[in-house]
């Protein structure tokens, strides 16, 4: 490994403890139960598909990383 990786090794951990604090404060409490999620409950089963949540993280990825080949 170079020493080209150790500034994005930094910039993915403070991401990381970014994303936690927001969770662990409940600043994130609405991610999951966007319109568009899917969620099925019967007596016997639960489904979830959060259809809308993981295109809402793919697009904030793809800008994070775009942002960091500049």
């Amino acid at each position: 490994m170079g020493r080209d990786l150790g500034p994005l090794f930094v910039a993915i951990g403070l991401m990381v403890v970014v994303v936690g604090i927001l969770a662990w404060n409940g600043w994130l409490s609405w991610f999951g139960h966007l319109p568009g999620d899917v969620r099925i409950e019967r007596e016997n089963m639960r489904v979830y598909i959060p259809w809308v949540s993981m295109i809402v993280v793919s697009v904030v990825v793809s800008i994070v990383i775009s942002l960091f080949r500049r």
